[in-house]
């Protein structure tokens, strides 16, 4: 039995006549058999390899059009030593990939005039005024502040220009937050620069998170389940999940010495009464493919609109000029890697995601959209080619090189098979 919204052979052939983009397969897994359309063995062998030479612990991958779902798989477990396989409703810690929700969420508040995206952000929450600017350190250690030149706005946060930056990836961070133990008169959020002025991934979208509680007077959970994923029947993407869903949980893994895996134990289910818009959420590859596959389509799916078609088309493009973006040094590497998916390749950022103003070799074309979860969850939106896929582990450290080499892989792997069909 085929899948509401998968392609036969034959739909998919006419498919790609109709609107000249391609479709490749839905692919039988390790753990279960999903009927194929185009060329599925080889993206199969590619996601099933990783595992068997312990590459990553498990992995489930699918790939869309905007008209439907044209590549499924899932291999390996669910936690390493388990019996427990990897399905396509396994549920997955998705961490950062909530920001594509929030964004979404504060555009659909810029639709309806509730946000604007470039008036002074603390108009709708005072406590985004009067941040200082962390301006260096002097010859004692001590760190030098000073009035942001320009306040926030909206788009700063949406696009990582703010000058908030996470400790992960920014050493003058660390460094200023060790101060903070000895001096307690020191602002806990200082920006590292003038907003507009450079890029850096940080705590903007939680800011984000808080903006859309404020304006739409919901919690963000409840904003989220009434004006995006419950229209879409994402009923498996939520920051509170039930038991039988905590049951389809995949296990987070750290890779050992020997290059084997070891899964940490599982956690203690907690009620979360406070939301973040940058992390802690859960969700599954099919839910999030649904997500991606609404903005591909303009903001509308299955009957349910999310967007207008023009403020998609506003998300989907670079919104920070010249300004260099997506590269990041770690500075624990027990948690992440140093960052940069596509070397070589000019990097922007939209709003929700981050852009790739060139061409991928063997890919993606100009003009895509990607971000990732630290775990190693990872998504992109190819608006010229109609396509978007997901692919997602669990797994430490972040930036995992064997968790880029097989996301790269799928993806080489997706265009080989549009390409040849």
């Amino acid at each position: 039995m085929r899948k509401k919204g998968q392609l036969s052979r034959r739909d998919a052939l006419q498919a790609l006549a109709m609107i000249g983009a391609g479709t490749i397969a839905g692919a039988p897994s390790s753990s279960r058999a999903v009927p194929g359309t185009v060329g599925d063995h080889a993206i199969d062998a590619i996601l099933q390899r990783a595992v068997d030479v312990r590459q990553v612990p498990g992995v489930v991958a699918m790939a869309a059009t905007d008209r439907a779902v044209i590549y499924e798989g899932a291999f390996g477990p669910r936690s390493v030593g388990a019996a427990t396989k990897m399905s396509p409703d396994t549920v997955f810690r998705i961490a950062s990939m909530v920001k594509l929700l929030t964004s979404v969420a504060a555009m659909q508040l810029v639709e309806q005039d509730k946000l604007k995206l470039d008036e002074p952000a603390e108009k709708t929450d005072p406590e985004l005024a009067s941040f200082l600017v962390l301006d260096g350190f002097d010859g004692k250690g001590a760190p030098q502040m000073r009035p942001a030149r320009k306040p926030l706005t909206l788009r700063n946060l949406l696009t990582h220009t703010s000058g908030f930056s996470y400790p992960l990836w920014d050493a003058s961070v660390v460094r200023y937050l060790k101060c903070c133990l000895t001096d307690k008169k020191l602002p806990r959020r200082p920006l590292t620069f003038d907003p507009d002025t450079k890029w850096a991934y940080g705590s903007s979208i939680d800011r984000v998170g808080r903006l859309v509680q404020i304006a739409s007077g919901m919690p963000l959970d409840r904003y989220f389940a009434d004006h995006i994923t419950g229209p879409l029947g994402m009923h498996d993407t939520a920051f509170n999940i039930s038991a039988s869903q905590h049951s389809r949980e995949a296990a987070i893994h750290r890779r050992n010495a020997d290059g084997s895996f070891k899964a940490e134990s599982p956690e203690k289910p907690v009620v979360a009464t406070a939301f973040s818009g940058g992390g802690g959420i859960y969700s599954t590859a099919p839910d999030y493919l649904t997500l991606l596959r609404a903005l591909l389509n303009g903001g509308t799916l299955d009957g349910a609109t999310i967007l207008k078609p023009e403020t998609v088309a506003l998300m989907s493009q670079n919104q920070i000029g010249d300004i260099e973006a997506g590269i990041m040094k770690t500075t624990n590497p027990a948690l992440s890697s140093d960052v940069d998916f596509f070397p070589g390749v000019r990097k922007r950022w939209a709003f929700g995601h981050m852009i790739t103003l060139d061409p991928v070799k063997d890919g993606r074309r100009a003009g895509s959209l990607t971000w990732a979860g630290l775990l190693n969850t990872y998504y992109w939106i190819d608006p010229a080619s109609r396509m978007a896929g997901v692919i997602m582990m669990q797994m430490l450290p972040f930036a995992d090189a064997h968790a880029l080499k097989l996301y790269r892989e799928f993806e080489r792997g997706i265009y080989h098979a549009f390409k040849s069909a």
